[in-house]
C-alpha cells in the first residue's frame, strides 16, 4: 500500500514506500521521519548535508543535538546506476551483521531509493591521523576484529573480489566507446585499455593471487578515511558505509586500506605507508585477529613478513578493482567528480608495482 511500511521476510528490516527527490529532499525525509520519529515535528527536524561521499547523498537529520546519543537519524539517497555497482541486498545484510557484532551502527529502515540508519558519533578521520601510531593501530585492530565474523550456521564464504571484478569487466564490454584504443600493459597515459587488455590482467591478477594462502574473512572492502570515523572521548575508531562490504581474502581489505592512504582526490602514491608503517600496523592487527578468534595473540615476525607480503600482492588487485570501478562511474556517473583521472592514476600505479610485488617471495 502507497505511504506504509513493511517488513521483509528475509531481513525483517522495516522498508517504507517513500521516495526522496535528490533536488527537492526535503519532503520524502519528513515522510520518513514520520515514521521513525513519529515525536519530532517538522519545523524543529535540523538537516546537515554530509558531502564526503562521492557516489551518495548523505543527510543527518536531528532534532537538538547532532552528536546526542540516539538524536540522529542519517538519511542516505542512492547515487544514480549505483545499483549497477552495489547489492543493495549485500549491504542491508552486512549492516545488520556489523551491528549484531558490535561493529556497526543500526539501520532502521529502507526506501525506494535508500536507506536510514544511526549516527555514528565522532569525526570523520582525516589523512593525517591515518599515519599516527596511536589511530593506525586502532585502525587495525578495530578490522581485527570485523575479519574475525565468520559466517552464520558454519557455512563457506567465498571470496567476492572475482565475481564483483568479472561483474564490472561485463559492464565494460557492454559499454565499450568506439574511442577505446588497444594499448599493451605498462605505464599508461590518459587512455583507458581496451576489455581485452583489461580481462587479460584480471586473469594475470586472479592466476597469481588465487595461489596465495589468504583467509577468507567478512571485509569492509573500501577502507577510506571517509569511512573511518574516530571519537576522541571514547578513543574509539567505527567503520561506516557498507556497499561493498563482503567475504574476501584478508590481505585484500588491509592492502586496500594501505592504498587509500594515498587519496582520492589528489591520488599520491608518495604518502603510501613506510615499511616501518606497515609492520607495526600489521602486527596491531594480528594481535587483535588472534584475540578475536580465540587463539594465542603471541605475534612473530615472521607472521608479520606472511601478511606484509600477502598485502603488498592484494594492493595491486586493490588498485585494479577501483580503477575498473572509476573507469565505469566515468561513463555512468552524474557527479561532479573526474572518475577517468582517478581511475588511470590506479591503474598506472598497478602497471609500476605489478612485477615487483609479483617477485616477492617468503626468503
Amino acid at each position: 500500500m502507497e505511504g506504509t511500511g513493511s517488513v521483509d521476510a528475509c531481513n525483517r528490516l522495516l522498508h517504507l514506500n517513500v521516495f526522496v527527490d535528490e533536488h527537492e529532499p526535503r519532503t520524502g525525509i519528513l515522510e520518513l521521519l514520520g515514521r521513525l520519529r513519529p515525536q519530532w515535528k517538522a519545523q524543529d527536524i535540523q538537516m546537515k548535508v554530509f558531502t564526503e561521499g562521492i557516489t551518495n547523498q548523505l543527510r543527518g537529520c536531528y532534532v537538538g543535538s547532532l552528536q546526542e546519543p540516539g538524536g540522529c537519524v542519517l538519511v542516505r539517497g542512492y547515487g544514480r546506476m549505483t545499483e549497477l555497482f552495489v547489492d543493495r541486498d549485500k549491504e542491508v545484510d552486512m549492516f545488520q551483521v556489523l551491528h549484531s557484532h558490535g561493529c556497526g551502527p543500526q539501520i532502521y529502515c529502507s526506501f525506494q531509493n535508500g536507506i536510514c540508519y544511526e549516527f555514528v558519533r565522532g569525526a570523520v578521520l582525516d589523512d593525517e591521523l591515518l599515519r599516527q601510531p596511536s589511530i593506525y593501530r586502532l585502525i587495525a585492530t578495530e578490522l581485527g576484529r570485523i575479519h574475525s565474523i565468520r559466517p552464520e550456521n558454519g557455512s563457506t564464504a567465498e571470496p567476492f573480489l572475482w565475481t564483483k571484478m568479472a561483474h564490472f569487466l561485463t559492464l565494460l564490454q557492454n559499454n565499450v566507446s568506439s574511442g577505446t584504443v588497444e594499448q599493451s600493459p605498462g605505464p599508461l597515459r590518459g587512455d583507458v585499455p581496451s576489455f581485452e587488455t583489461l580481462s587479460s590482467e584480471m586473469e594475470s591478477l586472479k592466476t597469481h593471487l588465487s595461489q596465495i594462502d589468504s583467509p577468507t574473512v567478512l571485509c569492509h572492502n573500501d577502507l577510506l578515511t571517509k569511512n573511518i570515523i574516530f571519537n576522541q572521548t571514547e578513543g574509539t575508531v567505527k567503520f561506516i558505509d557498507y556497499e561493498y562490504a563482503d567475504y574476501n581474502y584478508q590481505a585484500f581489505d588491509i592492502g586496500n586500506h594501505f592504498n587509500e592512504f594515498c587519496g582520492v582526490n589528489d591520488v599520491d602514491y608518495t604518502l603510501y605507508p613506510s615499511g616501518e608503517l606497515q609492520r607495526d600496523w600489521l602486527t596491531a592487527y594480528l594481535q587483535s585477529y588472534k584475540h578475536s578468534t580465540g587463539r594465542e595473540v603471541t605475534v612473530t615476525r615472521s607472521e608479520v613478513t606472511t601478511l606484509y607480503i600477502q598485502v603488498c600482492k592484494f594492493s595491486l588487485a586493490s588498485n585494479f578493482f577501483w580503477s575498473l570501478w572509476a573507469i565505469l562511474q566515468a561513463r555512468y556517473s552524474s557527479i561532479n567528480f573526474d572518475f577517468q583521472r582517478y581511475g588511470m592514476a590506479r591503474l598506472n600505479h598497478y602497471f609500476q608495482k605489478k612485477q615487483q610485488y609479483f617477485a616477492l617471495t617468503l626468503s
